[in-house]
């Protein structure tokens, strides 16, 4: 008889999308999760589930937040040591900092490594899930989806391809950024947690046959994710410009080559052009807010407030190392301080429905991941909202939930997640 476990506390659980209702609308607060053989099987009040499961380990959280772990999605893991680098714009930031570090994973060993740092790191975070970018080596996709499988983590990945605008150490070429990307993807795609997401890293470092190769290969498996990058900087658009003066726009230098599709992600997305956006949309592709980095490096401010009122799927992310944080909490902080400069804040459920049920959307997994209810896998995160003296004495005099979690996605850090569970098995204090 599998092991079953219940979970004591304020479960929070997403009915519908706080950015169409009234936030707090969207939200169920209930008193009980039932964890049996990896997933959920029951949410309902702490009594009732008691009485019905009279065999079950309980687990009692008292006040603190149970919810779904955070999914991330757009990092890259090869990024993790360098992360927080001063002072650079996107492409001279490559150039100093990420390029240098990602000539490092050829080496299997040091590959792992940095996984497990990484899955380590995001874990104590209480990050669940991640989609990342990994480096143009096998070795780095092969230590990135070994790591997970340890620990049953559902994540994505992808092999980065590039073969222009980059040291001759992280360059591939057409031909062989399809056969590795296929061999990769033949070799983990579906298997226990795991999901390859075909990765050009971006225009600038991809000529048009390796973009063109790329597009053959979503062709051929359409059912995978395409993860890549759009429209992150006012420079680099302009650089895009130079390379492909033939196209409308930088979207285009994606559609061209078969590259634009319901099952792509595109980071940043921050300065698009009005037929960018209405394209993005008329075919359903995600776009990853990366908020922390579009602060950290510059980049400018995402339109969440239009591009939702306009129907687009749009999922949050740390985009580690750009991004200065592993925290999905900072994450929503900065988040929501863009929204403030826009003259739109978000609601903390907003918030957290981006960093969970919005993101799981964005990688066309909210069918099993970031949301607590019957039949989703058991990924969760317990939330401490008194984990520190500053956010405990704000906490204590909160009016309502919703004033007492807001704290925390403002200030709140690894201190704040008291307990994570991946697969149904806790694995973090």
């Amino acid at each position: 008889m599998a092991q079953k476990t219940l979970l004591n506390g304020r479960v929070l659980s997403f009915t519908g999308s706080p950015f169409e209702v009234e936030p707090t609308e969207a939200v169920k607060i209930s008193e009980a999760v039932l964890i049996e053989d990896g997933h959920i099987s029951a949410v309902a009040d702490a009594d009732s589930l008691r009485s019905d499961h009279p065999d079950a380990k309980v687990v009692d959280h008292g006040q603190n937040v149970i919810m779904a772990g955070f999914v991330d999605a757009h990092v890259h893991y090869p990024q993790t040591a360098m992360i927080a680098s001063w002072g650079k714009r996107l492409i001279d930031w490559l150039n100093t900092y990420t390029f240098p570090e990602e000539m490092k994973f050829g080496d299997p060993a040091y590959a792992s490594e940095i996984a497990n740092l990484y899955l380590g790191l995001t874990t104590a975070h209480g990050t669940t899930t991640m989609c990342s970018f990994c480096t143009i080596h096998p070795e780095s996709v092969d230590a990135f989806f070994a790591a997970a499988q340890q620990r049953n983590q559902r994540v994505v990945a992808g092999k980065t391809c590039m073969d222009r605008n980059a040291p001759e150490g992280l360059r591939d070429t057409a031909q062989r950024a399809y056969d590795q990307s296929q061999a990769l993807l033949e070799n983990w795609h579906g298997i226990d947690r795991l999901s390859y997401a075909i990765t050009p890293r971006f225009s600038p470092t991809s000529t048009p046959e390796q973009l063109e190769a790329m597009g053959a290969l979503w062709a051929e498996y359409p059912h995978c994710l395409m993860q890549t990058h759009l429209s992150e900087q006012t420079d680099e658009i302009a650089w895009v410009r130079e390379l492909f003066p033939e196209t409308r726009d930088y979207l285009d230098t994606y559609e061209k080559f078969g590259l634009l599709g319901s099952n792509g992600l595109y980071g940043h997305a921050i300065h698009l052009e009005a037929r960018e956006r209405d394209r993005l949309r008329e075919v359903d592709a995600a776009l990853i807010h990366c908020p922390t980095s579009n602060t950290f490096i510059g980049s400018g401010l995402f339109d969440m407030n239009g591009l939702m009122r306009d129907g687009h799927r749009i999922g949050l992310a740390t985009d580690t190392g750009g991004g200065s944080s592993f925290s999905m909490l900072r994450t929503m902080a900065a988040a929501y301080e863009i929204g403030q400069l826009r003259g739109t804040p978000l609601h903390a459920a907003q918030l957290l429905w981006l960093s969970t049920v919005g993101s799981a959307r964005t990688l066309r997994m909210d069918d099993c991941i970031g949301n607590v209810a019957p039949g989703m896998e058991a990924d969760l995160i317990v939330l401490d909202l008194a984990s520190t003296p500053a956010i405990a004495q704000r906490e204590a005099c909160a009016d309502d939930l919703w004033e007492a979690i807001f704290p925390t996605i403002m200030m709140g850090d690894d201190r704040a997640i008291a307990e994570v569970w991946i697969a149904g098995q806790r694995v973090s204090n």
